[in-house]
């Protein structure tokens, strides 16, 4: 009876020890395998952080052309409502011919020449607007294809018939637009830009005075919508 209770008494104990022998011949093999896939130069390292894109180290000359349309939200002083005739300056639409830097960080500075004809009520014939304009823009994003900005310009305007200087003034302009990388060369715009025209004092042909604001000017705001396409050309580094 002896014999049987100590045969008893080891097997249990011997279950134990090769259960301990499988668990540390485990841990070993993951131990391993997670040293191996830490050296492995084709897999991330956990313990290093995301990498960001690279800034831009190209720096270009952008220029192109746009089709805009000219949208007159408030004529003011330009058409004083104390008249009845109608408003010699209204909506239209017209060609911007653009050239510009466009840097290495978020910032393009150019200037713009826009061609408009606008309606002018059968006032003038062909009533042409044109506007002169240093541009600034802000863009948000440098990372992907699409990348949205915000800008400012500012410059001078002349309004007349038949490309006569009837009036002129100063041009300022607010706005926001995206733009989309078509090819590293070709760049889709389209942007939406509150206006305001500030127009000297004129006389129209039907002798009604117009602009009649302080200090001899008239200020008009106007909305424009312009769908633009431009082209990229890398410059030189220095």
């Amino acid at each position: 009876m002896a014999i049987k209770a100590s045969s008893v008494v080891t097997e249990p104990r011997g279950t134990r020890w090769i259960v301990a022998a499988g668990l540390i011949a485990a841990s070993q093999f993951c131990a391993g395998l997670c040293r191996a896939q830490l050296l492995d130069p084709a897999l991330p390292d956990p313990t290093m952080q995301p990498s960001t894109p690279p800034p831009i180290s190209a720096h270009y000359l952008q220029y192109g052309v746009a089709l805009t349309g000219e949208t007159v939200a408030s004529a003011g002083q330009v058409c004083p409502r104390t008249t009845n005739l109608p408003c010699i300056l209204g909506d239209g639409g017209g060609l911007t011919v653009r050239v510009g830097y466009r840097g290495r960080g978020a910032w393009y500075l150019g200037g713009a020449y826009e061609l408009s004809r606008q309606d002018s009520a059968n006032l003038l014939r062909l009533a042409i607007l044109q506007q002169l304009r240093a541009e600034l823009r802000l863009y948000l994003t440098r990372v992907t294809r699409l990348a949205p900005y915000v800008g400012a310009a500012a410059g001078g305007a002349i309004y007349g018939n038949e490309w006569a200087l009837d009036t002129w003034g100063a041009a300022t302009a607010v706005g926001a637009g995206t733009e989309f990388q078509v090819t590293p060369s070709i760049v889709l715009n389209l942007g939406v830009l509150y206006r305001q025209l500030l127009l000297r004092r004129w006389t129209d042909g039907a002798g009604q005075p117009r602009a009649t604001g302080p200090l001899g000017f008239g200020l008009a705001h106007m909305v424009a919508l312009e769908f633009g396409f431009e082209i990229r050309d890398p410059l030189s580094r220095w």
